[in-house]
């Protein structure tokens, strides 16, 4: 068994009353009306034919609720959301082995409701954030008792990057050109929201917090010892010990992150991620349906990758289910 902890859908009802919305968020609509998978949960089934020991877990797509609607039809939207998801995972628990809440991060109440509701009442397996929440970073102190909750918990936070085509990478520009925003910008944005959170000394107040980082992590494994340099050299420009509110250096803290295999392929960048992270942090996770056949080469291809690897057989199964039956509790 492979329990794939990244896949996206959009399922019916939601993708109803969100796209009420979609002039909102017409560059994610255009990427969502190519795969139907997201939607159509028999071609879904039908995709997964050809891999026949995945398991999935589920999570909403894009957009983030609180850059589309207000707070009180954030909220509606998130309950329609996730019961849909639930009642997915019910009608075929062999292939769906769980689901991560959606949230109404514009309104944190609500957001702390329908969090206890996905987990107690539907039995999802964590929630999903973004590494921006309405512009702020995920570390922002209003985000914290959601933070709080999910160590109560016990259950991990998948954070999503989130770069929009509008975010141009030159000052005379007014968008993103050639995807950049999303093949580099989303990895960069994940290691901007990691490090925002070692920083704001969120695993010293919540030690045993638990967040799951797309694609491998960012660009942190990658980067990890020129991180360190450069860390170092602040410590010495402060002549201090630790960096403030902090008690062992920020790598120590980088490591404590879980990510996900979900980089397409690419063995040596995987074993990257491995290395770092280590055999307890890593996790299958692919981001079905976004390939150009709805799934299949991210399933295949990150497969490939993991076989690759020259590693035991024992990590391999750390990697395909242990570390997320442990985390999810499975």
């Amino acid at each position: 068994m492979k329990i794939d902890i990244y896949t996206h859908v959009m399922l019916e009802n939601y993708r109803s009353e969100l796209y009420k919305h979609a002039k909102k968020f017409a560059t994610e609509l255009k990427v969502q009306s190519m795969r139907p998978v997201l939607t159509d949960t028999n071609a879904r089934l039908e995709k997964l034919k050809s891999f026949k020991d995945v398991a999935q877990v589920l999570s909403t797509t894009m957009p983030p609720l609180e850059e589309v609607v207000g707070r009180k039809e954030a909220a509606t939207l998130a309950r329609i959301c996730n019961e849909e998801m639930a009642e997915l995972v019910s009608s075929n628990r062999k292939r769906y082995v769980g689901a991560i809440a959606n949230l109404p991060l514009n309104d944190m109440k609500a957001t702390l409701i329908e969090a206890q509701y996905a987990i107690e009442n539907l039995g999802f397996k964590g929630v999903q954030i973004y590494s921006r929440v309405n512009g702020k970073p995920p570390s922002a102190k209003e985000y914290l008792p959601l933070f709080e909750l999910m160590v109560d918990f016990d259950l991990p936070i998948w954070i999503h990057p989130m770069r929009s085509s509008n975010q141009s990478d030159y000052s005379t520009e007014t968008v993103s050109y050639n995807q950049i925003f999303s093949i580099f910008g989303w990895p960069f944005d994940t290691t901007v929201a990691m490090i925002r959170l070692v920083f704001a000394g969120i695993f010293e107040i919540f030690p045993t917090i638990k967040f799951i980082t797309h694609h491998g992590g960012g660009m942190v494994p990658y980067f990890a010892e020129r991180l360190a340099v450069h860390f170092d050299n602040g410590l010495e420009r402060l002549g201090t010990k630790y960096f403030p509110g902090l008690t062992k250096p920020p790598i120590d803290y980088l490591k404590m992150f879980y990510a996900d295999t979900a980089l397409n392929g690419n063995p040596s960048a995987l074993k990257c991620a491995l290395d770092f992270f280590g055999e307890d942090h890593l996790l299958f996770g692919t981001d079905m349906p976004y390939d150009i056949e709805n799934g299949a080469v991210s399933i295949r291809q990150t497969i490939y990758a993991i076989e690759a690897m020259e590693i035991s057989k024992a990590i391999k199964e750390k990697i395909y289910t242990k570390n997320a039956k442990k985390l999810l509790k499975i």
